[in-house]
């Protein structure tokens, strides 16, 4: 996976060190209730659509631009799920990061956009729809968690988004 410009250019003056980032991920729910998940290449886990924010980019187009670069798919964001920080992440290389996590149910633009699914980056080696109780067994950390508070916000979008306690 390329690390973007801007985190390599802050890994030159921290090196290894924790840098807190801002990241989003998408519960993007197809018309059958399929949620769309990718294999991801660095670890082999099945995951939600997630990235860094650019500098300066604002969170829900910056998961628009992520789900269509990772998968093809054309999405609009239905609202904010959730809004939380993981666990600090260790890289294979050293690297420390904590993500301040912002989770958004999105839905394909249409039914064309749905079916225009696939690997479109070197981030996923596959990507597909599941159904919420078909899940792939091996997903990554927290990936049930915050498909559970997507899942919630498209039954009651009233509930509004979650927030860590």
């Amino acid at each position: 996976m390329p690390v973007p410009e801007y985190i390599l250019g802050l890994r030159k003056q921290v090196g290894h060190d924790l840098l807190w980032l801002p990241g989003v991920n998408a519960v993007v729910l197809d018309d059958d209730g399929r949620v769309l998940l990718g294999e991801r290449s660095d670890d082999g886990r099945w995951s939600l659509i997630a990235g860094f924010l650019e500098p300066g980019e604002q969170p829900a187009p910056g998961i628009v631009r992520e789900v269509l670069e990772e998968t093809g798919v054309a999405v609009r964001v239905e609202g904010l799920a959730a809004v939380g920080s993981n666990d600090v992440t260790v890289y294979p290389n050293g690297d420390r990061a904590q993500y301040l996590t912002l989770t958004f149910l999105c839905r394909p633009e249409s039914p064309e956009a749905a079916a225009a699914l696939h690997v479109a980056d070197d981030e996923s080696l596959a990507v597909g729809w599941f159904a919420p109780d078909d899940l792939p067994e091996n997903l990554g950390r927290n990936v049930r968690h915050h498909l559970a508070l997507g899942l919630r916000l498209a039954a009651d979008p009233a509930a509004g988004a979650w927030f860590a306690p």
